[in-house]
């Protein structure tokens, strides 16, 4: 079973990829996926969340939003935005931010590899959000978000990847509005290629970083299909794949991915630092708490920020989950103090980028909108990676990844 393959993808029209080429589907809402894609109707947006061409009053899910995606899909092929390459092909993906390169290789990841955990996952799904993607997938018969997979340092990829770069003109190579530079090689020297191959499928493991929707709902699709239609389970069929850009872990930067709550479960200002005050040491502050360390957390309350530091028995050091900062604050403050359950569910809490900054935070609680925000130290790779080889999962949204991949600048068709 091969880990990874080249493919033929559908991509922008040279000239066009700028355009094209959108943000993630799941870092805007509607509402800025309206407005960012009003003047380009290149933009990807219009296929990825297409309901910003429908009515403001349609649900995002309503079956109206599919078959606009699939005719736009349609479209951007009939009107040559987007064409396919003739041949299978790897593509080297790199990301610039704040002049820090982070490279990958875009190929197509194996279903079956997925299923039986050699790409191992670390996080659980939320129903809603899987749903979407694997009716949104199923109806373009593409996968057009790529999943974000890290593997461990290899020199040989490493080497494969400087020398395109430094002996070969980019095919893409532009600045989007967010300041990212976005640059792509094609690879189609059949002996790059197979050296790529069999690199890539000497590997144990890949990891899935970001995009535990997108590789579930390939995963579903996947299995439905072979249900409806025996003859073809092979992992040879275009659907046995999924599109993933694979980067190695000393080039992933993972940022803090912060908590704001909507209220204080019935619990006063004074109430809930009492509370706090037996769980954590507290200590306020006067300027906003960005951790340092880990088992350090910021707290925004009524104005104030504190500073909540927490200690662990050396067991729970010693367990790749429960000595996550993400885990402390959930079981021993989110849980038990302010009723938050089941964070995939519950509608009272919502989590922050850290890339935005502890301003978000701030204005978020100042508004009235949430009433209480937390800050924590950005979870570490070699944490990540030791709860995946552990089997384990961290709880929802316990890594923010940036620079962000975009939607349309490789397609993959099945």
């Amino acid at each position: 079973m091969p880990l990874l393959k080249p493919f033929c993808a559908w991509r922008p029209r040279s000239g066009l990829e700028h355009r094209v080429a959108a943000p993630p589907y799941d870092v805007l809402n509607s509402e800025e996926a309206r407005l960012l894609a009003k003047d380009l109707p290149e933009s990807f947006l219009h296929v990825s969340k297409a309901e910003i061409g429908l009515s403001p009053e349609i649900s995002p899910y309503d079956e109206q939003v599919y078959a606009t995606a699939k005719d736009r899909f349609q479209f951007m092929r009939d009107a040559e935005i987007m064409l396919c390459d003739p041949t299978p092909r790897y593509y080297i993906y790199r990301l610039r931010m704040n002049g820090r390169d982070q490279i990958g290789v875009a190929a197509l990841a194996s279903v079956d590899a997925y299923l039986q955990e050699r790409i191992k996952k670390h996080e659980f799904t939320r129903p809603d959000k899987e749903n979407d993607r694997t009716r949104l997938a199923s109806t373009l018969n593409a996968h057009s978000g790529p999943v974000f997979l890290i593997h461990r340092h290899h020199p040989t990829i490493e080497a494969l990847t400087t020398q395109i770069i430094s002996t070969t003109e980019p095919t893409y190579d532009f600045v989007a509005d967010d300041g990212i530079r976005h640059t792509l090689w094609v690879v189609e020297d059949t002996q790059t290629i197979q050296e790529f191959s069999d690199t890539f499928n000497q590997m144990p493991t890949l990891y899935i970083a970001d995009g535990h929707h997108r590789a579930a709902a390939a995963a579903r699709i996947c299995q439905k299909r072979r249900e409806t239609s025996p003859k073809d389970d092979s992992p040879q069929e275009p659907f046995a794949r999924f599109l993933a850009v694979v980067f190695p872990d000393t080039q992933v930067r993972i940022f803090d991915y912060n908590r704001v709550v909507r209220d204080l479960n019935g619990l006063t200002p004074d109430l809930l630092l009492q509370q706090v005050s037996t769980i954590f040491s507290l200590v306020p502050a006067n300027t906003p708490v960005r951790p340092t360390v880990r088992h350090e957390f910021g707290m925004y309350l009524s104005g104030q920020w504190y500073s909540l530091k927490a200690t662990l028995e050396p067991d729970q050091e010693q367990d790749p989950v429960q000595r996550l900062d993400v885990t402390i604050l959930q079981e021993r403050l989110l849980n038990p103090v302010l009723g938050i359950t089941d964070p995939r569910k519950d509608t009272r809490i919502d989590f922050v980028g850290g890339i935005r900054g502890l301003e978000e935070l701030m204005r978020r609680v100042d508004s009235g909108e949430m009433a209480v925000a937390f800050s924590l130290f950005p979870t570490a790779m070699d944490e990540l990676l030791a709860v995946a080889d552990a089997g384990h999962v961290m709880p929802p949204k316990s890594t923010w990844f940036e620079p962000k991949l975009r939607d349309g600048l490789l397609v993959q068709t099945f």
